[in-house]
This record gives C-alpha cells, sequence and structure tokens, in this order.
C-alpha cells in the first residue's frame, strides 16, 4: 500500500465530512506522529519529520539517523557502508536522512491510521455542528421528524444533523407524524461526550416572539418594539407591544388586514389565543388592558409594590381569572405587578367602614340598623337575611342602601 492511495483513501473519506484539504493535511501529520510513536516510542520524535502534500498525493516520512560503524540500534542508527552506497560524502558521527515507507508501519498500524483518521474527522464534524448551532440560539429553525419516542422527538435537517424536540418544549397539544415538518426555536446547544446535543423549542416565549419578528415589519425595522410575551403555550398568551411612531398603531399592525399577520402565528401554534395589549406607562391602563377580555370594574395599585387587586363584577370574575387561572397569571407575568381578582360582592364585603360614616344613608336608617348590631358596611352586606326581617327594611330598601354601601366603598 503506497502513499498515494492512502492519501487518496483519506481525502474521499474527508470530501464526505466536507473536511478542508489543509485540515485534512494537519489531521494526517497528528496520525502519523502517534503512529511513529507508537512504533519507535516518544523519547526521539524530534527525530522525525512528516509532510503531507494534498496536492500531488504525496505523504513522506523522515528520520534522522545516525552514522555509526557498527549498529547498536537499527531503529536509530545506521551504518557508514550502507550509507557510502548512498552518499560518499557523509561520515560516521554524521545524520543520515532516512526515508520512511508507509509499508514499513504494517498493515495493521495502517488499518489503525485509518480508524483514527475517521475519529479525527467525526469529532470535526461534531465541533463544527456544535459551532455553527451555537451561533443560531434563540433563532427559529426548521427541521423534520425522524422518530417519535414517549419523552421527546428526534428530529434531522437537511444536513442529517440529529436534533431533540423534548416532551417538556413541544406545545401540549402539538401532534407529530414521521416525515413531518416542524418549526421551533433553538432554546440550546450543549457539547457532550457523544457529540453536540441541540434542544429545540416550541413553548419558549421567545419563540413567539421570532414569530411575530417574522410576520411583522414593523418590529424588524424597529418601530414596534415587543416589551414582554407571556404564554401559557397551547392555551393563551399575553404580548405587550409599543410604537415609537405615533402615526403606527402598534396592536393593529400586529394583527394585520384582516387578522393575516396574527393568523398566521396562531396557525403555527395549533390555535393558541393570543392577546395583543398595548404598552402604557400608566400602570391602572397597563393593567387594565392586560386583563382583556376582562374588564375591572374597579382597580386598587400599591403605589410601594407592584401590586394590584382589581374588581370585576361578579358575574365576570370566572373570564377575568381564566381557565386554570390562566388569564390573571398571564396579566400578572405580562405586566410585572402581582394582580389579585375579586368579586364585586366579595370586595365589598372584605371593606369595612362604619354606616355612620357615609351620609348619604338617612340617619333614622342608621339608627334602626344600630338598634339590630348592624354597625358597620361588613355587617350590612353578610347579614342580608336578617336585615330584611326588620320593620321598613323590604328588598327595595335594602338594595338602595346597598347600592349607597358600594358607591362608598369605590370612592374609598
Amino acid at each position: 500500500m503506497n502513499s498515494k492511495l492512502i492519501i487518496e483513501a483519506f481525502v474521499n473519506l474527508a470530501q464526505q465530512k466536507k473536511i478542508e484539504k489543509n485540515e485534512l493535511a494537519s489531521i494526517m501529520e497528528e496520525i502519523f506522529t502517534a503512529l511513529i510513536i507508537k512504533k519507535y516510542g516518544e523519547d526521539d520524535i524530534d527525530k522525525f519529520s512528516i509532510i503531507v502534500n494534498m496536492d500531488r498525493g504525496e505523504l513522506e516520512i523522515y528520520q534522522e539517523k545516525l552514522i555509526v560503524k557498527e549498529i547498536n540500534n537499527k531503529l536509530f542508527e545506521i551504518s557508514i557502508n550502507e550509507v557510502s552506497k548512498l552518499d560518499k560524502t557523509l561520515n560516521i558521527g554524521d545524520v543520515y536522512i532516512d526515508i520512511i515507507k508507509i509499508e514499513d508501519f504494517g498493515r495493521r498500524l495502517v488499518n489503525t491510521a485509518k480508524q483514527l483518521l475517521i475519529q479525527k474527522i467525526n469529532d470535526i464534524e461534531k465541533l463544527s455542528v456544535f459551532e455553527e448551532f451555537t451561533t443560531k440560539i434563540n433563532e427559529i429553525y426548521t427541521a423534520y421528524v425522524h422518530q417519535i419516542q414517549r419523552d421527546r422527538i428526534f428530529l434531522s435537517d437537511e444536513n442529517k444533523v440529529e436534533i431533540l424536540l423534548p416532551k417538556t418544549e413541544q406545545i401540549p397539544n402539538d401532534r407529530y407524524r414521521r416525515g413531518e415538518q416542524v418549526r421551533g426555536l433553538i432554546k440550546s446547544v450543549e457539547y457532550l461526550s457523544k457529540g453536540p446535543e441541540i434542544i429545540l423549542s416550541r413553548n419558549d416565549n421567545k419563540y413567539l416572539q421570532k414569530l411575530f419578528e417574522l410576520e411583522v415589519p414593523e418590529i424588524e425595522d424597529g418601530i414596534i418594539e415587543i416589551k414582554k410575551v407571556s404564554r401559557m403555550a397551547g392555551d393563551r398568551s399575553k404580548v405587550l407591544v409599543f410604537s415609537s411612531d405615533r402615526r403606527i398603531d402598534a396592536v393593529g399592525a400586529c394583527v394585520g388586514m384582516k387578522g393575516s399577520r396574527i393568523q398566521a402565528i396562531v396557525r403555527e401554534l395549533n390555535g393558541e389565543k393570543i392577546d395583543i395589549i398595548n404598552w402604557s406607562e400608566q400602570p391602572e391602563i397597563l393593567i387594565s388592558r392586560a386583563l382583556s377580555p376582562a374588564k375591572p370594574i374597579n382597580l386598587y395599585i400599591d403605589s410601594n409594590n407592584p401590586y394590584a387587586v382589581a374588581v370585576f363584577q361578579d358575574d365576570d370574575l370566572s373570564q377575568a381569572i381564566g381557565i386554570n387561572g390562566a388569564n390573571i397569571k398571564l396579566s400578572s407575568n405580562v405586566t410585572g405587578y402581582q394582580i389579585d381578582a375579586i368579586g364585586k360582592t366579595e370586595y365589598e364585603r372584605s371593606q369595612k367602614y362604619n354606616l355612620i360614616d357615609i351620609k348619604t344613608i338617612n340617619k333614622n336608617q342608621i339608627e334602626i340598623l344600630k338598634q339590630n348590631k348592624i354597625l358597620t358596611t361588613t355587617d350590612y352586606l353578610v347579614n342580608e337575611k336578617d336585615i330584611l326581617a326588620i320593620k321598613g327594611f323590604g328588598p327595595k330598601t335594602y338594595n338602595n342602601i346597598k347600592d349607597k354601601i358600594s358607591t362608598f366603598i369605590s370612592n374609598n
């Protein structure tokens, strides 16, 4: 087996893996250095030179040998008699440059070289994939379903690179078929002993943000800014947007003509409901918008902490909270305020004021209530049955006073 055949075999392998010639030459030098150490030992490695010429298909290995009268170490010495036949100018004690033939290593070591090359090329290929995908983190990427397992999906791109879509990164209502195209966000890339592990995500907040960037040119142009995204993947999302140009409606631009832009995103996310919220620097406006589609009748905001209590009509409370608390959780997350939702009746019962302080209630009525130990707004609201039993306090009177209490509490 001559050097040209070896190089040709190595080049063919490298071309399949898209390894550059210069890189292959360095690998071959490294591999044959390892073979020399294996055969001759490490101590005299500086006496060897390896030259790889990829263009001419030549691999040359040279060894410095000491010229002696009698050989004691045939690996590192050469006799003067032998040298004289080749070069009469050299003498005992000089260094002779000997050429080592590839076949001198033996077929077993040459096969070892091939295995080392394959391993090196695979390592380079894995590192190249790792470096490439490291630059793609937080970008949208498309791949195809290769294998389906219970806890993950194996995807493969056009270059046969393996990408993982774990169960934890899937949208709950996603369904997959072998060969199906899948889009997601490159969430993380980690180099493990077996090679790069590339994680794709479809439920990450950034994936929704990137979809908006794709569909809404004004975002890419910097006119519209996505302030915050909050998701319950597969159920509902809230996206907080702001337009730096007053002439452009941020929400309208994200929705698109006849809803074209938002519908494209909704289809990609399997029908996930998306609320687009216009940002405001005024907390009461921002929180009220975020709670949509529910509309609070009152909003109480803590001036010292990011906390708010939103009061709703009793019939609207379930909508405000949402299924599994989705609406209130998403609203809290997207605004940065901890929001508690409460029904009007429950809120008013929790607010304890003295009835005598409510000037709109008739003094005679307050006196009668006092005689029946009804002294506060809470007493009044939680004892409807007892109050209706008092002479002169029919349903009409009860509701009239209840409305006055409600108005008083709302104003305080």
